[in-house]
């Protein structure tokens, strides 16, 4: 598999996420931009789980900066559905990070997602990524 949660090493992070009715398409699907937020969400809540969230990064002097994402859509996801973000760090490099991440719905894959995040100071400038960031997320990093 492709993304977190095949075991290839590190933890991953776990959300369940209920599709709600203003989030679904004309054809009553789960709207193609409802997915990238739906793994924004997973992102975040992995980064508050290992104390890094959005504002304590900001505080420090640091943001995690979306520079790539490449979607996979899967299987239509319905009104009512409860699927399952899954999210782990395939990689931190100097001033970037690789994240890999699935959508679940019970044991049916319905997209996966990999993306890659520069690691800026609050002005924009990219920045080495500082070694507690990395201790922080070492747990959901993949071997």
């Amino acid at each position: 598999m492709n993304g977190a949660g095949d075991g290839a090493g590190g933890r991953v992070h776990r959300v369940p996420i209920k599709v709600r009715f203003y989030e679904l398409d004309p054809y009553g699907h789960l709207n193609h931009s409802a997915f990238v937020q739906y793994f924004e969400v997973g992102r975040v809540e992995l980064l508050e789980e290992v104390g890094l969230g959005l504002d304590e990064l900001h505080e420090r002097g640091y943001h995690f900066v979306v520079n790539r994402i490449e979607t996979h859509f899967l299987a239509p996801v319905m009104p009512g559905d409860t699927v399952v973000v899954e999210t782990g760090v395939i990689e931190m490099r100097r001033a970037s990070s690789r994240w890999a991440q699935r959508m679940v719905r019970g044991d049916e894959e319905v997209a996966r997602q990999e993306l890659r995040a520069a690691v800026t100071d609050v002005e924009g400038r990219p920045v080495r990524v500082p070694p507690e960031i990395v201790e922080r997320l070492r747990p959901y990093l993949r071997a």
